[in-house]
C-alpha cells in the first residue's frame, strides 16, 4: 500500500514535470534538501525556545547569528546547504551533526561491500555510479578500517562457562591473496547455550583444516571463559577426537549424523 495518496504523487508529476526516472531522482533530492533545511531550521527554534521574528516569546540572550555553508554527502549524491548558527555557539545540529559531512549511510554501504569482497577500487567506482558520491579508494580502505577493532572485540569477547553443546566444523574456501588463488579453511564453532539460543563463538582462518589448529582454538576458548562443554559434534577429522579429549576431558563427543550419512552414501550407487 503507498504511503503517499495516489492525488498527491499526481500532483507532484505534473508539477515537477516528471518524465523519466532521472526527473524523479532529481525531485526528490530537491525536497530532500528542502527537508533538511526546515528541520535545521526546526532544530534551532526548539534550541533557542521562540519563533524567527516572534521577539514576544523570547526568554533568553542568545540568538540567531545568520548562516554557515555546508555542503554534505546524502544517498541522493552531494548538496549544499545553510547550516543555522546562533550566537552563543550552543547550537547542536542533530540531523546534520557539526564536523560530519556525510549523512548518507555511505559508510554502511561501503562496509557492506567490502564484506562481499569487492576491492577498493571497485567499492569506489560502484558509489560513484550509483550515488555520484567521488570517494577516494584512499577513503574507502580508512572506512573499512573501522571494521578492525570491533572485529577484534567480537573474537576476544569472554564467553558464557558453560555450552551444552557445541558444534566444530571447518568450511573451505578458495580465495585471491598476492594475486594467487589459494585454499583456506574457515574453522567455526557454534555452541547451543543453557537457554537453548546458537551462539557462534568464533570464526578462525587457516591454511587447511588440522586437528593441531583446532587444538589451538580450543585452548582459545577456555582462556575466554568456555570452563565446560557436554556434547561435541564433530566430523571424523584425523586426531579431532584427541585434541578434544586434551581440552575437554570429560566432554562427550558425536560423530556428526550428517557426516555419517555422507560417509555411508559414499557405498550406495545414484540411483538408490
Amino acid at each position: 500500500m503507498s504511503t503517499i495518496p495516489k492525488e498527491v504523487l499526481r500532483e507532484m508529476i505534473n508539477d515537477g514535470n516528471l518524465k523519466t526516472a532521472g526527473d524523479l531522482h532529481s525531485y526528490l533530492k530537491d525536497i530532500f534538501k528542502d527537508a533538511l533545511q526546515e528541520m535545521l531550521e526546526a532544530e534551532l527554534e526548539v534550541e533557542l525556545g521562540y519563533s524567527k521574528g516572534d521577539r514576544k516569546s523570547k526568554k533568553t540572550d542568545n540568538r540567531r547569528n545568520g548562516y554557515s555553508p555546508k555542503t554534505v554527502k546524502t544517498q541522493f549524491g552531494e548538496m549544499n546547504l545553510d547550516i543555522p548558527r546562533d550566537r552563543n555557539g550552543e547550537f547542536e545540529p542533530v540531523v546534520v551533526p557539526k564536523n560530519k559531512r556525510n549523512i548518507s549511510g555511505i559508510e554502511q554501504k561501503i562496509i557492506s561491500l567490502y564484506a562481499r569482497g569487492m576491492s577498493t577500487r571497485d567499492i569506489h567506482d560502484q558509489i560513484k555510479d550509483i550515488y555520484g558520491i567521488e570517494m577516494s579508494a584512499e577513503m574507502v580502505s580508512k572506512i573499512t578500517d573501522r571494521l578492525i577493532p570491533e572485529i577484534k572485540e567480537w573474537q576476544t569477547r569472554p564467553l558464557k562457562p558453560i555450552y551444552p553443546f557445541v558444534f566444530m566444523d571447518a568450511i573451505h574456501y578458495k580465495v585471491r591473496e598476492d594475486g594467487q588463488i589459494k585454499n583456506k579453511a574457515a574453522y567455526v564453532v557454534l555452541g547451543v547455550d543453557l537457554d537453548g539460543f546458537k551462539d557462534i563463538l568464533g570464526i578462525w582462518i587457516g591454511e587447511s583444516e588440522s586437528s593441531k589448529f583446532w587444538l589451538g582454538v580450543l585452548n582459545e576458548l577456555k582462556n575466554r571463559g568456555l570452563e565446560d562443554v557436554l556434547i561435541f559434534s564433530v566430523d571424523g577429522l584425523t586426531g579431532l577426537k584427541e585434541a578434544i579429549q586434551t581440552a575437554y576431558p570429560k566432554a562427550e563427543i558425536q560423530r556428526c549424523i550428517i557426516h555419517q550419512l555422507r560417509n555411508s552414501f559414499k557405498y550406495v550407487s545414484y540411483k538408490d
